[in-house]
């Protein structure tokens, strides 16, 4: 907890026996859980006093009812003026809240500093008014007076104390919305109907309870500290009445006024207390708000200096000077990457050498509240008769928000107390600040996913080079790109007829095809088909199972189409890398998509099927033509459109062929005509040329895949990854506490549990739709949450479409250039979920394409059924070129 930075800084410079003496000397600044419980349960009691009638009058704790009743359930609307004091400065605000669409707030505030003689002297001075052209209207009026009020209804606060420094005479006892509609009059120009008196913590509850309505406790943590909360109207006997909530100002900054903190209390808080301008009132505060905090490390730092425990026992006039260091200045040393540097720069400053126990003094106020929040949590709990508490948070103030640790000491320390309730904090923060920071982080973030057209270019150089690499016979072996020759060396030309049978194995089904391909006049293609599934613990288990597995599927087909006795055709569109070295035969290279089936990879896939005929010994079949599903989802758009020469597959996996030269195709013998090539570019980028643009995302989705460090590319564009992409965003957006309360809940531990219609669904619908969805996925999401998520699933598909558009890119231009053409025309078959169902995909795809391949009109047509119908076409194909041979 100690921050690493001041350790290695000082501590090196130390002997273990001032080290331990140090330690022993701050051991009761470190408090136990065992004390925070017992901490815990003494405020509890304390506010079941505030709320009582007859212990309110002598209870320190005061838990003074606000008459705010609820918390905005999205139907306000209206133009207001906000006022708040609350510290050292004034803040005028004028809110206009609208419902065209959906509620929107607009804010514009102006601050004006709040001096020391207005601060202690006479309580009046407030021009805002005629800057916004208002002067004439009479707009509602909210005043946020930050400081203890006894209030009997909405539009009254009678100030009970002051508190943090302030002293003005006049006040104390006094109602403050009558000396602020006073001090109105007096001016004579403009005129106001204030409508509410609101405490700071309440108007952080109400404006995080605006984003979200889980919302019921309100916290602030800066200069001052306290907290509100939701309380059910028959345990507050101040207010008539049993029915409802009602929200409750604790006022704890004066818990401890009664002496029940003595015991935890240092002589360092004792010392603090007595130079303040309110000794022996609002002691809690002065244990842990901003005000005091770098005193408090000043007074530690003198004591020890004094004893020769630390710098060399020199005590210089500056670390004498009251105030001279501050709260930032305990929040500058504790970051994490300059504290070392700050710490030293700081302390310098002060004449003297930094050293560690800022640190121990924020763990101390961080555990403190920590305590007193989980009573809140605890009496939340009890008030729903719930065995687990589901709540949110606001906060706000400036340790909380700028103090490098605070918030994240605060959240695990109160997480460890109460272990029965889930928490969000959310941060409250007005007008166009609001979220901002959070914002800001999570724009950071996904600033990664957005390539740059230069970037886009460089992946498509990078491609190209890839392509070449696979084509050599000098750098085949070791290219990653494998550009597999597919003895496919014709498309179709409308003369193929007859019935084929079609297997296509790709996924987790596997389906059998009956195709009748009639050529003439009037072309036909009529197919029937049944699906079967592919268990598990088959895709999983020996080759031998796999293929028996398919063959019994077989069988059942034919029986089904009544065409046992045939010896038909047969296409084999088999989905994944194969080397081939004629039209049936295809040599396994590696499994993708989750198959693992031993003994198959470096075996001929239709060799093991042939076999696998045999065994059954039922029919027989010729196998006609091993078929990439990519080749044919070319073939299958090529005999509608004869300007194809592409296929393209997006979809669980991605791939892509092409009609490439045969003179450029070193593997294979013969320089005329063309042949398909299999690009197999899933695995592009595997040889780390694409680590430049992968995120810690990519690599968490692929250290986790069951092909680590494989099928690079793939992984950054295919429905099978994407999904996780986004749910490993979404963890770590969560344990950075921008999401779902802080919470990962069980279902975003559940790897593939966001699949790629997810993804399209979330990026077609409307907010409502999406945190529908995404409660399906048993998340519950706010509002805020679900533009999260769907701005998360946009920056992640977008990559992918424009990655996928860079790889083709690549495939035009080469297929340009092997033509000598300045202008390419020429068509993509593509196919695959990805493409087809994703709302902005294709389009993203097409304009990249457009982009970095200027001199090539490329058409996209979509295949229909490329893997069945494209393994009868090629089948057919293969079937006319063997008769027109023999």
């Amino acid at each position: 907890m100690i921050a690493a930075q001041l350790l290695a800084y000082y501590f090196t410079e130390l002997k273990e026996d001032q080290v331990k003496k140090i330690d022993k000397y701050l051991y009761a600044m470190r408090l136990s859980d065992e004390t925070l419980i017992d901490v815990m349960a003494r405020f509890r009691r304390e506010m079941k006093n505030g709320l009582s009638r007859d212990f309110n009058p002598t209870a320190a704790v005061k838990m003074l009812p606000t008459f705010v009743r609820s918390i905005p359930d999205g139907s306000e609307k209206g133009d207001f003026i906000a006022l708040d004091l609350g510290g050292s400065y004034f803040r005028i605000l004028r809110v206009k809240v609208s419902h065209e669409k959906k509620q929107t707030v607009q804010m514009e505030s102006e601050i004006y500093n709040t001096p020391e003689d207005i601060m202690h002297g006479s309580g009046t001075r407030v021009n805002f008014m005629e800057k916004q052209q208002i002067k004439d209207k009479k707009l509602p009026v909210g005043f946020t007076f930050s400081f203890p009020c006894r209030q009997t209804k909405l539009d009254e606060g009678i100030l009970i104390t002051w508190t943090k420094r302030f002293k003005a005479s006049g006040v104390e006892g006094a109602d403050v919305v009558r000396l602020l509609n006073r001090a109105i009059k007096k001016r004579g120009d403009y005129d106001a109907d204030i409508m509410a008196v609101v405490n700071d913590t309440v108007g952080t509850m109400m404006t995080c309870g605006f984003d979200d309505q889980r919302c019921e406790v309100g916290l602030i943590i800066g200069t001052g500290t306290n907290a509100c909360y939701m309380e059910e109207m028959r345990h507050i006997d101040l207010v008539e009445g049993d029915e409802g909530r009602m929200c409750i100002n604790t006022e704890w900054g004066a818990f401890g006024d009664d002496g029940s903190l003595e015991d935890i209390r240092t002589e360092f808080d004792r010392e603090i207390d007595r130079g303040s301008l309110n000794p022996g009132k609002q002691l809690f505060e002065k244990m842990v708000s901003g005000l005091y905090m770098g005193e408090l490390v000043r007074l530690i730092l003198v004591k020890m200096a004094k004893e020769g425990l630390l710098f060399e026992g020199r005590i210089t006039p500056e670390l004498l000077t009251k105030g001279k260091f501050e709260t930032k200045h305990v929040s500058a040393i504790e970051k994490s990457k300059e504290g070392l540097n700050k710490a030293k720069e700081i302390l310098t400053r002060l004449g003297v050498e930094p050293s560690h126990e800022d640190c121990i003094a924020v763990q101390h106020v961080s555990n403190l509240v920590a305590s007193t929040l989980g009573a809140i949590l605890n009496q939340l709990r009890d008030n729903k008769g719930v065995g687990r508490l589901r709540t949110t948070v606001g906060v706000d103030g400036s340790l909380y928000k700028m103090h490098p640790q605070y918030a994240r000491r605060l959240h695990k320390t109160t997480r460890r107390l109460v272990p029965d309730s889930e928490v969000r904090f959310l941060l409250s923060e007005s007008g166009s600040g609001k979220g901002a920071a959070m914002h800001r982080l999570i724009d950071e973030t996904l600033a990664e996913f957005k390539l740059t057209h230069e970037q886009l270019l460089q992946v498509k150089k990078r491609m190209r080079a890839e392509m070449e690499a696979g084509l050599k016979k000098k750098t085949h072996e070791t290219a990653k790109v494998k550009m597999l020759p597919t003895f496919v060396r014709s498309t179709p030309d409308g003369t193929e007829n007859g019935d084929f049978l079609a297997l296509d194995l790709g996924g987790t089904n596997f389906r059998v095809l009956l195709v009748k391909i009639r050529s003439g006049k009037r072309r036909t293609v009529e197919m029937h088909n049944k699906i079967y599934a592919i268990p598990i613990e088959v895709m999983q288990g020996t080759g031998e199972e796999l293929f028996d597995h398919i063959v019994t599927c077989i069988s059942d087909f034919l029986d089904y189409m009544g065409i046992k006795g045939a010896r038909l055709p047969l296409g084999f569109t088999f989905s994944f890398p194969c080397k081939q070295t004629s039209l049936d035969a295809g040599i396994l290279l590696n499994w993708t998509k989750g198959f693992k089936a031993t003994d198959c990879e470096g075996e001929d896939v239709v060799y093991l099927l042939r076999e696998g005929i045999k065994r059954r010994e039922e029919f027989d079949l010729d196998v006609v033509a091993v078929v990439n599903d990519t080749v044919g989802t070319m073939m299958t758009c090529a005999y509608e459109d004869p300007n194809c020469e592409i296929g393209l597959i997006v979809g669980t996996g991605s791939n892509a062929c092409y009609m490439e030269e045969m003179r450029n195709i070193e593997m294979v013998e013969g320089e005329q005509g063309r042949m398909c090539v299999n690009t197999e570019w899933g695995a592009f980028g595997d040889n780390g040329c694409l680590d430049d643009i992968r995120t810690i995302y990519d690599k968490a989705v692929d250290d986790y895949s069951l092909n680590a460090g494989k099928q690079r590319y793939e992984k950054m564009i295919s429905g099978m990854y994407l999904g996780e992409i986004v749910r490993n965003i979404l963890i770590d957006f969560t344990k950075r506490g921008f999401l779902f309360r802080g919470q990962i809940s069980e279902t975003l531990k559940t790897r593939h549990i966001f699949e790629t219609k997810f993804l399209s669904q979330i990026e077609r619908l409307a907010l409502l739709q999406v945190r529908a969805i995404l409660q399906q996925l048993g998340l519950n999401s706010t509002c805020d949450d679900s533009i999260i998520v769907k701005t998360v699933c946009g920056a992640v598909s977008r990559r992918a479409a424009q990655l996928c558009g860079a790889g083709m890119a690549a495939v035009v231009d080469k297929i340009r250039e092997n033509r000598g053409l300045e202008h390419l025309e020429i068509t993509v078959g593509v196919d695959g979920t990805l493409y087809k169902l994703h709302p902005h995909f294709s389009r993203i795809m097409h304009q990249t394409v457009k982009d970095l391949a200027p001199n090539c009109d490329v058409t996209f047509l979509l295949s229909e059924d490329g893997s069945g119908k494209g393994a009868a076409l090629i089948t057919a194909v293969g079937c006319r070129l063997r008769e027109t041979e023999q």
